[in-house]
């Protein structure tokens, strides 16, 4: 039977000529009994935008039409970018005027108008809004009169206001947050119409706040009546009959690490020295693929989370309770079904020998990073007597895992040293503190771990060639790329290769060199905003950051699809040997659009994540405003300077509080630049600055400019103090310099007559 991979294959042939219904069938040969199923498929494919049908009924791939089908993301002054479904195509820049109807989330096919020149992106306009990707909106309600009102959408990127009739109002009184279910989406004049479907409460009560933000992001918190009564049809308790085909691990010693308040505990670890010297490392994973079967009602709505949700306050979990913190979860003595993947590791951090395998395993403790960093580096009396049985275990570990870390540092991974923050809460979830996410030996230990125990999986069924799912993460944008190399030589560095042929050990180089440097924030940062986003794909082309050739997630089954996906399919080659070849024809049509599907839920989450901790980042600076603070440039922009404090809340001053001069944007070098002073604010920069304002609605923090200490002289001597002998200093970018070009480009861009009246001025 045909698939949808064979007909865009075929039709991206480049000998391929539209053909029609009849010359598809005929090309393909398809058989009298199987036409009605392919005249489907074909209808299926050009309903979703995958093939497009032409007036003469002939059909071909929207690439072929100069048409790009993909998710439009809108911005907050109307007009929109295309993203396209291929990562080998260019974001297409959609004007107001050319948005048709369309709106922020919504699956559509772009005509191209205009290719790509220099360094702007190709336009177009919406020919066809394939699928809509809100059916609802949170926002607050606004009552004009008796007879209608409107909602003004909480997200930015919803330019326009949504049209409540009195009928639809559902009794919400004015100012309140509301959730509107869309009746009549935008076309040409006439603007959304919606229906109230739940009145969420006033906007300052208690937990309306984040409750707004998990409907916004359309995430369900309850769980349906019937993946509910599966879960409860699961035993509490492991039966003998369902140990049986599995390796017996119960006396193997071996903790699960976490953070203190983790329940859903999916990985335990054990290590052991072998007589040849090298040692071997046990990653035991929680084997959820065992109690949520392929197409249960579990499986669908875990199909649908996509993942877990770490909400400031709250977990919105993949899969229920019973489950995530139950039977799945690798709790302390008692046992457990679990997949596990033993690696031998040599002194050089190589992998020499491995086995994946079902098992059955009963942890010993369960361990949280901070008691783990105690007994490593703070030799703890206490905690070490307490846990003496495990102690040398957890030195070995720590041995293992730097060791492991240096073989991955030899091959180039990229490490960044980014701090994350920690919002602290009340009961009544009102942020009390925002404190730095340690990153200790115990956490760097168990991510080393994790690290291993996916590159071995991904490699192994690479290897096997069956259908599989991968965690990717391409090579940079070429043009981004030299953008951030043109940006390193203002600091005076260099980076081996060219940008379109760059190893990601020539990026590291780069990072180790800026270690402790003023400079290492504005770099790391700029870099990082150079590179891809990773993401799931059932096509292995290797994982750049990390610099590793096969990679994949397998270690966090019970908050991640597609590790339990590829548990499943773990099971099923394990199990039966091989894969059927209906069975390889069903996931490779299958895991495409899972893997795609993984990544949007995936970026649904960071952002429903980042929404809730800028929140309540802005809420905890509403009770600092007047107050002064010292900061470091995180980020310079046209329209001002973003500010990032020690606790990593960052906060922006608007370029028109710069009031001592006027402010030029390089945007080659992000440099804010002073017409008349010369003075330069850049990445990096020392500041203080006063909390001027907090605007909850918007999450904005702004900042008023105290005193910067960021130009000449100061950097400069603090430099020459840290310089070390026979270490090659850093050049200093050339302000003079920088300031000479600008003012040229300035006076360039001048009209004629103006440039020869300011010349005879002169």
């Amino acid at each position: 039977m045909t698939t949808e991979q064979e007909i865009r294959r075929f039709m991206l042939e480049q000998a391929y000529k539209p053909l029609t219904l009849e010359e598809l069938m005929e090309s393909f040969a398809v058989k009298e009994e199987e036409k009605e199923n392919f005249i489907q498929l074909v209808n299926e494919l050009e309903a979703d935008g995958k093939i497009v049908q032409t007036r003469a009924k002939r059909y071909g791939v929207p690439e072929r039409f100069n048409l790009v089908r993909g998710t439009l993301q809108g911005s907050t002054k109307g007009y929109g970018f295309v993203i396209p479904d291929s990562a080998q195509m260019q974001d297409v820049y959609i004007q107001p005027n050319d948005m048709n109807g369309a709106m922020d989330g919504d699956l559509v096919l772009a005509r191209i108008h205009t290719r790509k020149r220099h360094d702007r992106r190709p336009e177009g306009e919406v020919v066809r809004i394939l699928k809509r990707g809100r059916e609802s909106v949170v926002g607050t309600f606004i009552a004009l009169n008796q007879y209608f009102g409107f909602v003004i959408p909480d997200d930015p990127r919803l330019t326009a206001d949504i049209f409540i009739p009195a009928e639809h109002r559902m009794g919400a009184q004015n100012k309140q947050k509301v959730v509107v279910k869309l009746l009549h989406y935008p076309t040409g004049r006439y603007s959304a119409e919606g229906e109230i479907i739940e009145i969420l409460g006033n906007k300052d009560d208690p937990g309306v706040d984040i409750v707004s933000i998990i409907r916004k992001h359309g995430l369900p918190e309850e769980f349906p009546e019937d993946v509910l009564r599966e879960a409860e049809a699961i035993p509490e308790t492991i039966s003998e009959e369902e140990i049986q085909g599995r390796r017996d691990l119960r006396e193997r010693k071996m903790v699960t690490i976490d953070g203190e308040d983790a329940k859903d505990l999916d990985d335990a670890v054990s290590v052991e020295r072998l007589p040849n010297g090298n040692i071997r490392l046990g990653v035991h994973i929680a084997d959820v693929s065992y109690y949520v079967k392929e197409g249960s009602a579990l499986d669908r709505e875990a199909y649908e989370r996509g993942c877990s949700v770490y909400l400031v306050d709250r977990v919105i979990p993949m899969l229920p309770k019973r489950l995530s913190n139950g039977i799945c979860s690798l709790n302390p003595q008692v046992d457990r079904l679990t997949m596990t993947c033993d690696m031998e590791i040599d002194s050089n951090g190589q992998v020499v020998d491995y086995e994946i395998y079902p098992s059955v395993i009963r942890t010993n403790e369960r361990m949280t990073y901070t008691a783990v960093k105690k007994i490593l580096v703070d030799e703890d009396p206490e905690l070490i007597e307490r846990y003496e049985p495990l102690v040398e275990d957890f030195r070995l570990m720590a041995e293992l895992a730097e060791t492991l870390r240096s073989k991955r540092m030899q091959r180039g991974a990229i490490d960044f040293n980014f701090d994350e923050a920690k919002v602290i809460v009340d009961e009544n979830g009102k942020p009390i503190d925002v404190v730095k996410r340690p990153r200790t030996v115990a956490e760097r230990l168990i991510e080393e771990f994790m690290l291993a125990a996916n590159e071995t999986v991904a490699e192994h069924f690479y290897r096997l060639d069956v259908p599989f799912v991968y965690r990717i993460h391409e090579n940079p944008d070429t043009e981004r790329l030299q953008s951030f190399y043109e940006f390193v030589s203002s600091f005076g560095y260099t980076i081996k290769g060219k940008p379109d042929k760059v190893k990601p050990r020539s990026l590291q180089q780069l990072l180790d060199k800026i270690s402790g440097r003023p400079e290492e924030k504005a770099i790391s940062t700029v870099m990082l905003r150079s590179m891809k986003q990773a993401k799931y794909a059932a096509e292995c082309v290797g994982h750049f950051g990390l610099a590793a050739p096969f990679y994949t997630h397998f270690t966090s089954p019970i908050r991640r699809y597609p590790d339990l996906l590829i548990h499943r399919i773990i099971r099923e080659v394990i199990t039966q040997g091989s894969l059927t070849v209906e069975r390889i024809d069903q996931l490779n049509s299958y895991l495409p659009d899972a893997a795609q599907h993984s990544s949007i839920r995936e970026r649904l989450a960071v952002d429903a994540e980042r929404e809730t901790q800028a929140l309540k980042q802005a809420e905890f600076m509403q009770q600092h405003i007047g107050e002064e603070f010292e900061g470091t440039i995180s980020s310079v922009t046209s329209f001002g300077i973003f500010v990032e404090l020690p606790n990593t809340i960052e906060g922006l001053i608007h370029v028109s509080y710069l009031t001592d001069d006027y402010y030029y944007y390089d945007d080659r070098a992000y440099l804010l630049i002073g017409e008349r002073t010369g003075r330069i604010f850049r990445i990096g920069d020392r500041v203080i600055v006063r909390v001027s304002s907090v605007n909850l609605e918007e999450r904005k923090i702004d900042f008023e400019l105290i005193e910067h200490f960021g130009e000449f002289g100061e950097r400069d001597k603090a430099k020459k103090k840290k310089k070390k002998k026979g270490k090659k200093e850093a050049k200093v970018i050339d302000f003079a310099e920088v300031k000479e070009k600008a003012e040229k480009k300035k006076q360039k861009s001048k009209p004629k007559a103006k440039r020869k009246k300011a010349k005879k001025k002169k």
